[in-house]
Formats: C-alpha cells, structure tokens, sequence
C-alpha cells in the first residue's frame, strides 16, 4: 500500500521501530524421524491391508477361495489327487465343487469341511492304509469293489463302481469290531480303493453346481444277511458311529445311492445315527431293502450299464459271483 506524502519542506521525521508484540512465537516444528517420515498415521496401515485382504477374498471366486485354503495347508492331497489351480486342472476343479456342493454353495462350511479333511489325511494318510494287508480272519470276505462298464473299446464308455460291505460274513464281533483304529483303517482302504477307480486324477470334464449332474459319483452294498446281533453289540455301534463321522467329513459327494439289504427288522438304530451327521439330500439315498436278491432289479439313476446282467446272482444278477468278480483290501 502506497503512503501520501507530506507537503511541509521539513524532512521527514525517521520511521518509528515497530512495537513489539505481546505474543509469544510458535515452537518450530520438531523435526520428523526417518520412521515418522515415511510411516503412515498409526492402524492405517492394518487399516488398509486389512480392507486390501477383504477385497480380496471378495473378489475371488468360491473355487478360487478353497484353492487358497489347501495352499495354505501343508498336506495338498485329496482322493489320489494333487490339489492345483481348478482353474487349470480340471480334477482340481472337481474335487473342490464337491466340497461346495455338499454345503449347497455356502464357503464358510466348504472352507471348514476341506480344513478338516485336510487335517484327516495328513494325519490318516489313506493312500497308505490301500497297500496294507490287513487281517483275514478279521476282514476277509467283508468287502468288495466292483467295476461294470459297458463292452466296446471306448474310453468314454459308461463305468459304474460298487463298494460292497457283506456283514454277514463277520465270524466274530470282538475280533472284527474290537480294535476300533484298525477296523477304521480296513474300511478307509476299502472305500480309497473304490475312490481311485472313478480316475479323479485324468479326469477331463469338470463338474458343476448341479450335484444330481457330477457322473464322479458310485454306488454302496450293505449286506446284513444273516446278521442279528447289530442292535445288541456295542463294538458294532461304535465302529459304524465313527464309520459314519469319517465319511460324511472326509468322503463328500462320491454316493450316487447305497442299498442296504437283507437288513433285519432291528436296524432302525443305525438311520438314527446317520441322520445326525448325514445331510438329508444324502439320506434320501439310502434304500433299505429286506431282499438282496431284488437288487439287480434296481433303476440304478437310469444308469446306461446293464447292471443287471452284470451284478453277482446273489442279488439277482447274472454275473460272477462277488468273491470272484470284487477286488478288496490285501488280507492275509
């Protein structure tokens, strides 16, 4: 701003000082350390990583997810599988949809199931439990896989595979039922056993949300001829309590249907267990049937193998006998 001038020829009188002020002058700022300067205000940092980890997740596909949870478990094996990418490898792809099918979709329980599933074989190792040879006086004759394909020299010809339990055959409670460990092990190799022949690891179609649609899939026998001591045997309730527990947590998604036949009027014991770890879309699998020689009379899901012509004459079916055409755990 611009100050008139005087008009008297008197110089001019000198500048007065400026008045001192009353205040006190602002502390200069202290200077940052190398760690203030260049971290940021505290929790932004957990702050910002922690939305980044949520977005994530959020932005990953439910496949994506459980692929994420298996990486980070240090035994990434299932079925005979190695677990990869399901976004390029296809058995990958199907053993995970599995796990969200048998949730119907929700993550959070596929995510806790596979964990646990995980936790199991790491500690179990069922790949093991398959070269083994166990027992014959306490498992030979008890269980069988057998494999039916369509004749013809294509590969994608219908296959269809059976697990049979012949309980009936049991000589002895206590000795087939009394050590509970080894029982459960005989069982796993057996249905390890079956698992391997749906050939997971070449698999080249992959499945979808539509668990009625996943052709990974095989049937169960449960023969009860001749058995009437399950209801009072507490070895035997045991044994298929655990059995049950195991499967339902280890084994998703792998029945298309399971018959149980020859079965006594006392067995309703055993659909009360199942029922409380079963999912109930699984149990309306299940067939009880007090004939077994009706079996081969079954619609089987429409399957496109003539079963009938093939399953053992002991349910009705025109094929060899079970011990002759099944396969099964080493027994000595």
């Amino acid at each position: 701003m611009s100050e008139e001038q005087p008009t008297s020829t008197a110089p001019p009188a000198p500048e007065a000082a400026p008045m001192p002020t009353t205040s006190t002058p602002a502390p200069p700022p202290e200077p940052k350390t190398l760690v203030d300067a260049e971290s940021p205000a505290p929790g932004k940092a957990e702050t910002e990583e922690t939305t980044e980890a949520e977005a994530s997740e959020t932005s990953k596909t439910p496949l994506q997810n459980l692929w994420a949870c298996a990486k980070a478990h240090d035994h990434k094996e299932i079925w005979g599988v190695t677990l990869a990418d399901p976004s390029s490898h296809i058995p990958s792809q199907i053993i995970f949809q599995k796990y969200l099918n048998a949730n119907d979709g929700d993550l959070v329980r596929a995510k806790d199931q596979l964990t646990k599933t995980l936790d199991w074989r790491k500690e179990t190792q069922p790949l093991e439990l398959v070269k083994k040879t166990y027992s014959k006086d306490k498992f030979g004759g008890l269980g069988y896989v057998t494999v039916h394909a369509e004749e013809g020299d294509s590969k994608e010809k219908p296959r269809e595979i059976f697990t049979w339990n012949v309980y009936g055959n049991v000589k002895s409670i206590d000795v087939t039922f009394g050590d509970l460990k080894e029982f459960i092990e005989w069982r796993v190799a057996l249905m390890e056993q079956a698992v391997l022949e749906l050939s997971l690891s070449t698999a080249t179609t992959p499945i979808t949300s539509d668990p009625d649609a996943d052709p990974y899939k095989m049937f169960q026998v449960h023969d009860y001829k001749g058995v009437s001591f399950l209801r009072q045997a507490p070895q035997v309730k045991t044994a298929s309590t655990e059995t049950i527990k195991v499967f339902a947590t280890a084994y998703p998604e792998l029945l298309k249907e399971k018959f149980f036949v020859n079965v006594p009027a006392l067995m309703g014991f055993m659909y009360g267990f199942m029922k409380l770890f079963v999912a109930a879309r699984t149990i309306k699998k299940f067939h009880p049937m007090a004939n077994g020689t009706t079996l081969a009379k079954e619609n089987f899901g429409g399957s496109k193998v003539p079963l009938g012509q093939m399953l053992p004459p002991e349910y009705g079916g025109k094929g060899a006998d079970l011990k002759e055409q099944g396969t099964g755990p080493s027994v000595a």
